[in-house]
């Protein structure tokens, strides 16, 4: 009687630490698709900078959203998207974001990286790089961006 007892044991252990695995793996899966959606949501900032579509910008920050800029300053949403429909707003030709990766953490998101533009200042070509953070928050289902730190790297 002991031997079905030790086997029934074991199968019922072995059951359950093979579903154990499996929502691991399934619950890893799931945050690495969320992390590539982020990704790409951070991405899409870069076009909507490129095209200065700012109502493509207000529909990926929260409407809490506060940006610290290289210079220290702090910008809210609304402040941010006003900035770009300025007159003197020049658009950057180019917007690439280098080296990102992005961190979830159930209904949050961390996504850090180098963000680099390329624009035309008085005539000549100039180029910028920033270390950023993006802090992103599930609302409602939909991820928004709620912050944002950028550090200039100094050109060598």
């Amino acid at each position: 009687m002991k031997p079905i007892l030790v086997l029934g044991a074991s199968l019922f252990f072995g059951v359950g630490l093979f579903f154990s695995v499996c929502g691991a793996a399934a619950q890893t899966s799931s945050q690495s698709d969320e992390g590539a959606h982020v990704l790409a949501l951070d991405n899409s900032w870069n076009r909507a900078l490129e095209t200065n579509d700012t109502k493509a910008l207000d529909l990926l920050l929260a409407e809490s959203f506060v940006s610290i800029d290289v210079d220290g300053s702090i910008q809210t949403k609304r402040e941010f998207l006003v900035s770009l429909k300025a007159p003197g707003y020049q658009k950057p030709a180019q917007a690439v974001t280098e080296k990102s990766k992005g961190d979830v953490y159930g209904d949050s998101a961390v996504v850090y990286g180098v963000f680099r533009t390329r624009s035309v200042e008085k005539g000549k070509s100039a180029t910028r790089r920033e270390r950023f953070l993006d802090t992103w928050v599930k609302v409602d289902r939909a991820w928004k961006c709620v912050a944002s730190v950028a550090v200039l790297i100094p050109s060598q």
